[in-house]
């Protein structure tokens, strides 16, 4: 089963009065409205870097209202040196309404979560394999046309190639774990476990992608090179799935 904490003890300790701050004013703001808070990603599976990530959180409200939302943009900036994101806003029948259209964003905060309080809205979500399939095929399109214009734009300078890998990162851990939900790999993995998965159902080396995890101070030509050929690859084995 997707691996669920509950609670701010269940938060990393340094990270704990932040959180518990950044809970009590989303409470305060939100009222009755907020059904739930739930942090996902990094801060759930015991490898957040405050000094590289920012905490990753839904906020689920029975209505959206905007000017909770323009309450709680007001003490952004606070959050935002506590290294806590500003949080997805959700209702529970936008979240029903997004299972075909966002399922691998709802299949990250399912299977690595912390709820701190309220009903868990994410445990319950059954997901079509074919709007998986989908949507991975649609990120590793964007994902490729975006290395290629980031490239053009770089005005050939390698100190630019850097940011190119860096923004095609995060989308693809997301579009990783969905193919391998594809493949029956429904569990929790950290990111090195997740691409050391892929590279065997693929049969090849994802040395580009693996270096988008821990970005070399000199991101080189060869490197985005790399990058460029293993999403390319994984956007043969999304078409052919």
């Amino acid at each position: 089963m997707p691996e669920k904490m509950n609670g701010i003890d269940a938060v990393e300790p340094a990270m704990r009065e932040p959180v518990r701050r950044y809970l009590q004013r989303i409470r305060e703001h939100s009222g009755d409205k907020a059904l739930s808070l739930t942090l996902f990603g990094a801060i759930a599976a015991g490898s957040f870097d405050p000094l590289r990530q920012a905490v990753s959180n839904v906020l689920v409200l029975a209505e959206v209202d905007l000017q909770t939302l323009r309450n709680l943009a007001a003490e952004g900036h606070k959050f935002g040196k506590s290294a806590i994101a500003a949080p997805l806003v959700m209702t529970p029948a936008f979240i029903k309404a997004s299972l075909d259209s966002f399922p691998l964003e709802l299949i990250e905060i399912q299977q690595r979560r912390i709820v701190l309080f309220g009903d868990d809205f994410f445990e319950s979500l059954h997901f079509e394999n074919d709007h998986v399939r989908l949507q991975c095929e649609r990120e590793l399109k964007t994902i490729a046309i975006g290395i290629r214009q980031g490239l053009v734009a770089s005005s050939g300078k390698e100190k630019s190639l850097g940011p190119v890998a860096e923004q095609a990162g995060a989308s693809l851990a997301r579009t990783l774990r969905g193919l391998l939900w594809l493949e029956g790999v429904k569990e929790p993995k950290t990111s090195a476990d997740i691409v050391a998965k892929t590279e065997k159902l693929l049969g090849r080396s994802l040395a580009g992608i693996r270096r988008t995890a821990n970005l070399p101070t000199a991101y080189r030509w060869h490197d985005l090179q790399e990058l460029y050929q293993d999403v390319e690859a994984l956007g043969r084995f999304a078409d052919a799935w």
